[in-house]
């Protein structure tokens, strides 16, 4: 069955001088027990669709449905079965960790004790500080209280935005741990990121950007489907090697990777040489090529060039 179904979706904001689409005719669909990722920078319609998903906000076109429940008419029934943990942390600062926890259960009728084995792992993280204030507590333990909270009530669908912005690499891979084992318990999750390294975690991915999806698949298959030789380069002027990288009359793509800027070619078929006599005539007498695997963010960064080609045609 599938646990999540969008179709068409879009979403506007109006601000006092235009009009702002976050979501521009968005559709895909969400398998029960999956780990579904979307991936993308700030402003690409992440929060928006899970707002909506949540039954917070309503689109302006479209459906969507949670588990069969249409979430305009049917947002009370979705409420009780989903747990949504929003991008900000959005709990009492002045109630304990304890505090929170029991509002949050009581809310939903139940209590920790009913549903203390979906937590226990991540709460007895957190049982040393029961009984301080959730404001007083740190970015990566706050994010374990949210977590909690969300799951408290035991939802069949989970939804994260952006669950580890801001938290440190080590408490960002114990929620990743987390999660593996919620999915393991039979939990369909959809976690929004815009950390590219966390997309290979998923079991799918929906690349997106502008409020428009680029790309929906495995990361494998994303990440196999390239079909280009990807190139990274390095020189001691980074600065001006991007801008002669760019200007080179072979180049297709070329934008900065940390130390080097990753460059595919018009035709793989071009011979190097070609590529390192511009090099050194351009004052690149040191650089350095080495041909390299794609990983997900030059797949995102590649098909949002195409993309934007794209529309400048049309």
């Amino acid at each position: 069955m599938q646990a999540v179904i969008l179709e068409n979706i879009v979403k506007t904001y109006k601000t006092k001088k235009s009009v702002l689409t976050a979501v521009n005719d968005v559709s895909f669909s969400v398998e029960e027990g999956e780990l579904f990722g979307l991936i993308g920078p700030d402003g690409a319609g992440k929060t928006s669709i899970f707002r909506i998903l949540t039954t917070l906000l309503l689109a302006d076109k479209g459906t969507a449905s949670v588990l069969g429940f249409d979430v305009g008419k049917d947002f009370k029934a979705i409420r009780d079965i989903v747990g949504y943990m929003p991008g900000r942390f959005s709990l009492y600062q002045d109630l304990t960790v304890e505090e929170n926890l029991r509002f949050f259960a009581t809310i939903f009728n139940t209590t920790i004790k009913d549903n203390y084995s979906l937590v226990s792992d991540i709460y007895r993280q957190l049982e040393p500080f029961k009984t301080r204030r959730a404001g007083k507590l740190s970015g990566g333990m706050k994010q374990k209280l949210a977590l909690s909270c969300a799951l408290i009530h035991k939802p069949k669908i989970l939804f994260l935005d952006e669950p580890t912005t801001g938290v440190d690499p080590v408490s960002r891979k114990e929620f990743w741990e987390m999660l593996k084992r919620l999915k393991a318990a039979g939990i369909t999750i959809l976690v929004s990121t815009p950390y590219m390294d966390e997309a290979k975690l998923c079991d799918r991915i929906a690349l997106m950007q502008n409020g428009k999806i680029l790309k929906i698949d495995t990361p494998e298959n994303i990440v196999s489907g390239f079909g280009k030789n990807l190139y990274a380069i390095h020189s001691e002027n980074m600065f001006k090697l991007l801008t002669d990288l760019r200007c080179f009359p072979a180049a297709q793509n070329c934008f900065a990777f940390g130390q080097n800027h990753h460059l595919t070619l018009k035709e793989d078929s071009l011979p190097l040489s070609v590529l390192e006599e511009y090099l050194h005539a351009n004052g690149h007498t040191k650089a350095t090529i080495k041909k390299i695997e794609p990983e997900i963010e030059d797949c995102f960064m590649h098909l949002m060039k195409n993309s934007s080609q794209k529309e400048l045609l049309q």
